[in-house]
């Protein structure tokens, strides 16, 4: 299972970027995924997470802002980030848990990790 994530980048507040996951050894539909992100001294957080029924949850910081889609044709898993912050900036992780039907909200839970994609935000 590979999972490879794109789209990162520097953007100022306010802006968006759509984060991508490239998914290839199984099958999106099957699984629940997560994008997690880490900023430096800081834990590996969930930010999103989708189930395989297509159940989504998002942390509280994010709610309103950011979107987690996913793409079964494409085998593909995106995180929609809109009126970026500041404190948005870290690096963000695709991840894969084999068993689907629930959203897991701790990284242990999850079987397979993307490499990361930076995102930072200016003010």
């Amino acid at each position: 299972v590979q999972l490879v994530e794109s789209g990162g980048g520097l953007v100022q507040a306010g802006g968006s970027l759509r984060l991508s996951c490239a998914v290839s050894g199984v099958f999106t539909r099957f699984i629940a995924m997560g994008w997690f992100r880490q900023a430096p001294g800081k834990e590996r957080e969930l930010v999103a997470g989708i189930s395989s029924g297509g159940r989504t949850r998002y942390t509280d910081s994010v709610k309103g802002r950011f979107t987690i889609s996913r793409d079964n044709g494409k085998n593909t898993l995106y995180l929609q980030m809109n009126s970026l912050k500041p404190e948005d900036t870290a690096m963000y992780y695709c991840a894969a848990k084999n068993i689907g039907i629930t959203i897991a909200t701790t990284s242990r839970e999850y079987d397979y990790w993307g490499q990361g994609t930076q995102v930072t935000v200016s003010s």
